[in-house]
């Protein structure tokens, strides 16, 4: 499809979802048809950490995602260095939403 056939819309970002989130951990399960994915922040010296956000996503929209994500992180090692990932330890949350399920 040529740029000029495809169709124009446009993105509405309201004020308070412009602000947006902190969330310092994620928690991704998935179906046989969707994947879930709860954006937590988990703060020092509390008994709970807190789902800050719920984001479902149909199978081709989750892989997109994954596509544009190593695509950023890409651009953004290749502009201030490699991204460090800690050793500390992985956390195993069950969800019970059936499938695998995984952490990131």
């Amino acid at each position: 499809m040529k740029e000029e056939n495809k169709p124009q819309f446009t993105i509405e970002l309201p004020e308070n979802v412009a602000e947006g989130t902190y969330a310092n951990m994620a928690i991704i399960a998935h179906s046989s048809s969707e994947f879930i994915i709860d954006f937590v922040r988990n703060m020092p010296n509390t008994p709970k950490a807190k789902v800050q956000s719920r984001i479902i996503l149909n199978t081709e929209q989750a892989k997109r995602l994954l596509l544009s994500l190593q695509d950023n992180i890409a651009k953004y090692e290749s502009t201030f260095g490699e991204i460090s990932i800690s050793n500390g330890p992985k956390r195993n949350i069950p969800l019970g939403f059936g499938g695998f399920k995984g952490e990131a």
